[in-house]
């Protein structure tokens, strides 16, 4: 039923928040929502954390996303804060993250004039979100607001951007609010799930590849069922790797970037191909190489945009995750591909095992293998780095990895935080680079403000490592740009408030992460690492030999 109040545009605003059950806002303040920050002044149920940088609120904001499933909020001042957290709203759109974002914006008397750092957001953020709009009419607040947040959580996720004219938001009108709206969530038809199970009965090799549309439907669980039912392999879509418990027989691995030729040779070997909630990107397909002519391809997703996008689907289904899954549960099938499910296991088990004479980055993963109970959240920035994490870590439990498939870099840091004041209970735990960790280092003081205690582990190589790789690659012993300067984060850390652990060592390794597990306060683990450790494969010598 619907409600109605006398309320200010912002009011009106926090309201729509409230009942959305948004319990954290951040931003970077401007006077040009005064209204709006006074607004959220006089509610309790809202905490705003005010964060150093308007990117650093925005991957906070993509991270908190992620870790409860709601919309991140983020909010910014005109075109300068606008424009610098337009970094988390890309990310939010390529990872399909729910966000709304809340933009200070001149008078109205003054649009259209090059007024004092107007951009024209409509236009601005169009190509990177699912929605931008303008409040003009304060009686159409609650409308607007409500479809933006229904916009942000529904079908495909993603960032919808509000733009808020400074003499708009004070203004007080009666408002009408409808009704919280859950998402809507299609299932198969019968002859969608016929066709799935006439396509399956014909198989003798067939795939799973799960995407984000899994863990955002919450159907981790329904996923394992339907898999261990079918004896169906698995393999996460990129940067997915919690979609499916890594540690199960069925798991066959992750499609990232440098890809082991085993974990190619199960997709190529692979007849049908049952892709579920991904949007089959670049970097899962291998620069759109992976999935040939002759392979069935079932591809379920919730936006009818996804299918065909990089693809042509034999048969391509609009649903649900979950409710895909339930309907594929009811099919009929005798399984007949066990012993290559358990060949393509065993192959992965043979690449993900951690080398007997391990060197520092490996014995870091096996530490944290060890060390960190099952429900520990990992992030991590953009970097060669990864490479450890994503080849040799297992994750064990749903809702437990949160990376950048956009590849973001700064990410590492401020999505903890994000997510951290979600899941308070469980450690979180951020990888860095050093080049990466310095872009939102200055984040390390808004958790130290608000006593939020993450772990960061930043691999300190002096270098833009990754970017050095490709030189290596491309042109040898040419480098230009990548070298970085001497930074001390264990100093920089502690001068901030923050706990710094220097580590040279396994051991200095091992004892800095048990101090910081039982610590109540943020921790940074500075790790100083090789520059000819270019990655877990190769060397730069190596490179340079090829």
């Amino acid at each position: 039923m619907a409600t109605y109040e006398h309320l200010t545009v912002a009011q009106g605003i926090v309201k729509v928040m409230k009942q959305e059950k948004i319990d954290y806002v951040f931003s970077v303040p401007g006077e040009s929502y005064l209204p709006l920050l006074d607004a959220l002044y006089d509610t309790e149920k809202i905490e705003l954390i005010s964060a150093r940088h308007e990117g650093g609120a925005a991957f906070m904001a993509e991270g908190y996303g992620k870790a409860s499933g709601k919309p991140g909020v983020v909010m910014a001042t005109r075109g300068v804060g606008a424009t610098n957290l337009s970094i988390g709203v890309h990310t939010a759109f390529q990872d399909s993250t729910p966000m709304v974002i809340f933009l200070g914006q001149v008078r109205s008397d003054f649009r259209g004039r090059e007024g004092f750092q107007e951009v024209d957001f409509e236009h601005f953020f169009a190509p990177i979100t699912k929605w931008a709009v303008e409040i003009t009419d304060p009686t159409r607040t609650p409308e607007l607001i409500q479809k933006a947040f229904y916009i942000a959580r529904s079908g495909r996720p993603g960032p919808v951007v509000v733009s808020l004219p400074e003499d708009i938001l004070p203004v007080q009108v009666d408002m009408r609010f409808s009704p919280y709206v859950p998402r809507a969530k299609p299932a198969p038809g019968r002859e969608e799930v016929t066709r799935i199970e006439a396509l399956l009965e014909k198989a003798r090799k067939p795939l799973i590849i799960a995407g984000g549309g899994v863990k955002m439907a919450n159907a981790e669980k329904e996923l394992l069922l339907l898999a261990e039912k079918y004896s169906f392999p698995v393999m996460a879509a990129f940067r997915r790797h919690d979609v499916f418990p890594n540690n199960h027989p069925l798991y066959v691995g992750h499609l990232g970037m440098g890809l082991d030729e085993e974990i190619i040779n199960t997709v190529e070997e692979a007849d049908v191909l049952i892709a579920i909630g991904t949007k089959l990107s670049e970097v899962t397909t291998q620069d759109y190489s992976l999935i040939e002519p002759e392979q069935k391809l079932i591809h379920i997703d919730i936006s009818e945009e996804t299918l065909h996008k990089t693809y042509a689907p034999t048969c391509g289904i609009v649903a649900d995750a979950k409710e895909a899954i339930r309907s594929m549960q009811k099919i009929k099938l005798k399984p007949q591909w066990e012993k290559w499910v358990k060949e393509r296991r065993q192959a992965f088990e043979n690449i993900s095992a951690l080398p007997e004479d391990m060197q520092i980055n490996d014995y870091i993963i096996a530490t944290l293998q060890k060390r960190l109970p099952g429900d520990a959240i990992v992030t991590n920035d953009a970097g060669n780095f990864a490479t450890w994490l994503h080849g040799y870590f297992l994750f064990r439990k749903a809702k437990t990895y949160i990376g950048p498939t956009s590849g973001s870099m700064g990410y590492a840091l401020p999505a903890a935080i994000g997510a951290k004041v979600v899941q308070a209970d469980k450690p979180v735990i951020a990888l860095a680079g050093d080049g990466g960790f310095m872009m939102t280092v200055q984040e390390l003081e808004t958790a130290v403000r608000y006593d939020i205690p993450v772990i960061c582990i930043v691999f300190n190589n002096k270098m833009y490592g990754t970017i050095r790789m490709h030189q290596e690659i491309h042109y040898p012993e040419r480098v230009i740009g990548t070298d970085l300067g001497e930074v001390s984060f264990t100093r920089l850390a502690e001068s901030i408030g923050a706990t710094g652990y220097f580590v040279q060592t396994k051991e200095e390794f091992e004892l800095a992460l048990s101090k910081a597990l039982d610590s109540k306060y943020i921790s940074v683990i500075e790790v100083l690492t090789s520059k000819e450790t270019i990655s877990k494969d190769k060397t730069i010598t190596q490179i340079r030999e090829i």
